[in-house]
């Protein structure tokens, strides 16, 4: 057996949640690894605005708080840590995690470093397919900021294989970084495509942290989970034929059952029979989950077909720039007021021409599920009488998008009765967009910080 646990589900995840897993692991004596799954599609872009402002920057921002309280457990009892949290600057993560390394007495600690997703001016995207859930969007107009590939979990087997304590990547997916260290341990063949499922289902499980444990699913008196402020993340035990139990640390809160493994197996997934990753096709159509006890689940049924011929890459853009601005209404007939304010906002931005894409939402009604043209809120008949807050969301260029968010300011003043509690904010968007590029073009790699070949 083989266990993997998680420590981190994205990026700005509880810096607290991977000491429980990790003394669960080393108590065994046996071994095994955890995951740090910290990029989003656009983190990596704002990692790589922040390595151009200082080179020594670019990677998770919470690493130097994740890795310090468990590293020295992890290398004093063979647990491998493995975490993209290098995102847009892997070198410079591994330099602060050996920083650690010595600090702690571990200044021999190995730590490798998988390169190659990154693609800029590597690949011309404009001769490269869209992937298909992005065909919708328009086409960005801003320069190019970002463009990092899916690479696999090979490299992270290999630097496994060779010593590594400590795994750092920039974008690989998700999965991956539990598969390398399974395919590492139990020396399975990466031609032996229904292992290599099993492997990246387990990874697809454990990559959102808490999502399978319990977070993200508690629903009072519906779906109850216990002690959420505490909510264990998950560990998978993982036999030699794939077959694997979720699981989490004793004492801790949250929940592993068959309801939390279901929803999660099915997060993010377009085709059942066809999960694309870079390493294999996961079908999902014969998993089979079952309950085996007190927050373990067992799940089996994984099967692979070939890989994909392309891999996904995610190219970040410069944007535009998003102002934000709200203001509350509450009391007697406090709905009404809102809508008043919604409409001089509108009439005001007309007035003085200002040229911004413009949304106004009013929470507490149909905030979460209205589009852009207010559509649901215009037929909304709710009570007068509440507690109600007004976004109001801008887009354009800097200066027309500032004038906008100033108005929202002057409905202190210049606005219906009782506004109050204003709030703003102007910042650059970034937005991505992900195409389908060819494998010839993606050459990964791995080597060890302050070692020489």
């Amino acid at each position: 057996m083989y266990r993997i646990g998680s420590g981190a589900g994205f990026s700005g995840d509880r810096i607290d949640a991977a000491q429980p897993v990790v003394e669960a692991i080393a108590a065994t004596g046996e071994g095994g690894a955890i995951i740090f799954e910290t990029i989003g599609e656009r983190t990596l872009a704002l990692g790589q605005i922040a390595k151009r402002r200082d080179p020594k920057a670019g990677y998770e921002p919470l690493l130097e708080q994740f890795l310090p309280p468990i590293l020295k457990t992890c290398v004093e009892n063979r647990i491998v840590i493995v975490g993209n949290f290098g995102c847009a600057n892997p070198r410079a993560a591994a330099d602060t995690i050996r920083a650690m390394a010595e600090a702690q007495g571990f200044a021999g600690a190995r730590i490798a470093v998988v390169e190659g997703d990154d693609l800029v001016g590597r690949v011309d995207i404009s001769a490269t397919e869209r992937w298909e859930g992005d065909r919708h969007l328009p086409a960005p107009s801003g320069d190019v900021i970002a463009v990092n590939a899916y690479i696999g979990a090979r490299p992270i087997a290999e630097a496994i294989r060779a010593g590594a304590q400590v795994v750092v990547t920039g974008r690989v997916a998700d999965p991956a970084l539990a598969l390398g260290p399974l395919v590492a341990h139990f020396g399975w063949d990466w031609n032996d495509l229904d292992l290599l499922a099993a492997g990246t289902l387990a990874g697809h499980l454990l990559e959102c942290g808490s999502q399978v444990s319990g977070g993200f699913f508690a629903d009072p008196g519906y779906k109850d989970v216990p002690d959420p402020a505490n909510i264990g993340f998950p560990i998978a035990e993982v036999e030699a034929d794939g077959t694997f139990v979720l699981t989490k640390a004793e004492g801790t809160g949250g929940c592993v059952d068959t309801r939390t493994v279901k929803e999660q197996l099915l997060y993010e997934i377009h085709d059942p029979a066809a999960y694309l990753t870079p390493d294999v096709t996961l079908d999902l159509t014969e998993v089979e989950v079952v309950a085996v006890g007190r927050d373990r689940v067992r799940v089996t049924g994984a099967r692979g077909h070939a890989a994909p011929t392309t891999l996904k890459a995610t190219v970040g853009y410069y944007g535009d720039w998003l102002g934000e601005a709200e203001i509350s209404y509450a009391g007697p007939n406090a709905l009404q007021r809102a809508r008043l304010a919604v409409s001089i906002m509108r009439d005001r931005l007309a007035k003085r021409a200002l040229d911004v894409a413009s949304r106004a939402d009013v929470i507490g009604t149909t905030s979460v599920f209205d589009d852009d043209s207010g559509t649901l809120f215009e037929g909304f008949r709710g009570e007068n009488d509440g507690d109600y807050r007004v976004r109001f969301a801008f887009g354009g260029e800097a200066g027309a998008v500032e004038a906008a968010v100033q108005e929202v300011n002057a409905l202190y003043c210049c606005g219906p009765a009782g506004g109050g509690g204003v709030r703003q904010s102007v910042r650059p968007r970034v937005r991505t967009v992900s195409h389908l590029v060819p494998r010839s073009l993606v050459s990964v790699s791995h080597s060890f910080i302050g070692e020489t070949s």
